[in-house]
């Protein structure tokens, strides 16, 4: 990526060409597998990082603090949580028509006039009097510029550590720091909400990412645009600019085959997790044990990540892909048994630590998308991933309500194995068509 951003940055490790997509830069070449601390190490990242655990946690508050403004004002448990489901169904939109946002504008700008729009938003939910449907529309917002915001910061990072094992390290600390946010935002928004109003939540929502916006202004390097300055040269509008981008992508058979593999997975996996609450009604357990089991996955999801970014080296790493990504979507079938509230949590912390068959995928991605499309690709990773969730957490409830929990969890867990079992054989037809070409799996050192 230098040829695009200029000298390399001090810390910067970058990607060498002649590695392949399971060969690191940096340490990991030199048979050093990289670690947490050298990513820790890069400056830009701190700052990077910083700015993700403020804007994350502003993200989850605010979802908790306009749910119960809205139940509030309306005392309709629908449209309350239609304040979650928003939060997901507009990145199809943001990531499909504003998708080239990420490549044709400097990544520096992008991400902080996205903070900016979003603290904005949150300001807005704040004015006294503002209506519901108003309250909504801004939720809206929010989520549409998300897989904007989300897919410039991970085209950013390979900029700042390369595409080398450090750009894997890093977005392992992003997942980390998402699933982190859940654990303790709820928590904490939950708090925050018993103590305070929801109004003062949210305008401590638009703190965070005005907080957030600072620290990318200030933390990380100005950096052309990735296209070379499409905008500025008039290439088109920025919606057909967009729209192009994504068939570009789709039309690459390797790289549909990892946006597939990205997104089946992670839709799978929260079916069960959409029907935690009937489920601890079913078992009797009340709304602590529902606590209990959605604190579960990102439980295993942030001990599993963090283990296998800490103790396994690159190769290691890529050689878990496959086999995870399949494990993800086995503990559903443990629901057939009905479990109990104990067998259950061991299930749902089994189920979080398929989230590190990702390491691998970020390398593949990144070696196979077109260095001008990095942006709007990860762009398109995270708003496909999103609205897959959103839509089969709509499934899973319409399912719910004709048949049995015990039928429709472990049903979601076959069709899961065999859809990304498929999906892996695709992946593996395509290996060798990288941009940076390199095998799949190679010997550990």
């Amino acid at each position: 990526m230098s040829a695009t951003t200029g000298p390399v940055p001090p810390g910067r490790t970058p990607a060498r060409p002649e590695e392949g997509p399971e060969d690191g830069g940096g340490p990991a070449a030199a048979g050093r597998p990289a670690r947490y601390r050298a990513v820790f190490a890069v400056p830009e990242f701190r700052a990077v990082f910083a700015a993700h655990l403020l804007s994350s946690l502003g993200v989850v508050v605010c979802e908790i603090a306009l749910s119960v403004l809205v139940f509030r004002r309306t005392d309709s448990p629908l449209l309350s949580a239609l304040t979650f489901a928003l939060g997901l169904l507009p990145y199809v939109l943001g990531g499909t028509l504003l998708s080239a946002v990420a490549d044709r504008y400097p990544a520096r700008r992008v991400l902080v006039v996205c903070d900016l729009l979003c603290a904005l938003a949150a300001a807005g939910m704040v004015l006294p009097g503002t209506p519901v449907a108003v309250l909504l529309v801004l939720r809206c917002l929010i989520a549409a510029v998300a897989p904007v915001f989300a897919g410039t910061r991970a085209a950013t990072l390979g900029d700042i550590l390369g595409e080398g094992d450090l750009f894997v390290l890093g977005r392992s600390v992003i997942r980390i720091v998402n699933q982190s946010a859940q654990l303790v935002g709820f928590g904490v928004g939950g708090l925050l909400v018993a103590v305070v109003t929801p109004g003062a939540v949210l305008a401590l929502t638009a703190v965070t990412f005005l907080g957030s916006a600072l620290l990318l202004r200030l933390g990380t390097r100005a950096r052309p645009a990735r296209d070379g300055g499409g905008a500025a040269a008039g290439r088109g509008a920025l919606l057909g600019a967009s729209l192009g981008g994504v068939r570009r992508l789709l039309a690459n058979r390797r790289v549909r085959a990892l946006l597939l593999l990205t997104w089946l997975p992670p839709a799978f996996v929260v079916v069960p997790e959409a029907l935690l609450v009937p489920y601890a009604d079913l078992l009797g357990a009340g709304p602590g044990g529902a606590g209990l089991l959605m604190c579960s996955m990102p439980i295993g999801a942030v001990v599993a990540e963090s283990l296998v970014g800490s103790l396994l080296g690159p190769r290691a790493r890529s050689r878990l892909t496959f086999p995870m990504g399949v494990f993800a979507v086995l503990p559903s079938l443990g629901f057939a048994a009905q479990p109990s509230l104990g067998w259950a949590v061991l299930l749902l912390v089994l189920t979080g630590t398929g989230i590190s068959y990702n390491f691998g995928v970020d390398r593949w991605f990144v070696a196979a998308v077109p260095e001008e499309l990095l942006g709007q690709g990860m762009t398109v990773v995270q708003a496909g991933r999103m609205t897959a969730m959103g839509l089969a957490m709509g499934a899973a409830g319409l399912a719910a309500e004709y048949a049995p929990l015990r039928a429709v969890m472990p049903a979601a867990g076959a069709l899961g194995v065999l859809c990304v079992l498929a999906v892996i054989r695709e992946v593996r037809r395509t290996a060798g068509r990288d941009r940076r070409p390199g095998p799949l799996h190679e010997t550990e050192n």
